[in-house]
């Protein structure tokens, strides 16, 4: 299993662009810290320069479809990204806990829990074993908002 990163069109568009998914304008802000950034899968340092903007990681239509804040660094960074389970298995990214959805083909939610971080790896690999299950989002568990896409 692996975390997808953000898409690539996504980043462009907060970054140059300053727009986000919905079209509206994208926040600049400067980081408190602990803020939760989705592109490098780390809480912000203090001081750091954060968009906030709407996102919506779902291609396709349907009643799950939904868009929802993330943080993510003003400009790329060129430092390396954990994307396999070191974020969802340990507390510095995620927490103590978060939310796991796993979601079929057609974006319909198959199941959903609430893990502990220290067990989120193994359950996340074992909604992946599920033919029916496509991917599987970690959610923050407060907020819910879109931590991250584990896939395959």
């Amino acid at each position: 299993m692996r975390i997808a990163p953000l898409p690539e069109d996504f980043l462009e568009r907060a970054r140059v662009r300053g727009l986000d998914d919905q079209g509206q304008p994208v926040r600049r802000l400067t980081a408190a810290g602990g803020e939760p950034c989705r592109d490098v899968l780390r809480r912000a340092r203090p001081g750091e320069q954060l968009i906030l903007a709407s996102f919506c990681p779902f291609e396709q239509a349907g009643p799950y479809r939904e868009f929802g804040p993330v943080f993510l660094l003003a400009g790329a960074s060129d430092e390396p990204v954990a994307r396999d389970e070191r974020p969802l298995g340990q507390p510095g990214y995620l927490g103590a806990d978060y939310v796991i959805r796993a979601y079929g083909r057609s974006g319909d939610i198959i199941e959903a829990e609430r893990v502990s971080t220290p067990e989120g790896p193994a359950r996340i690999a074992g909604l992946l074993e599920r033919p029916e299950v496509a991917w599987v989002d970690a959610r923050f568990p407060l907020m819910a908002c879109f931590a991250c896409r584990i896939v395959r």
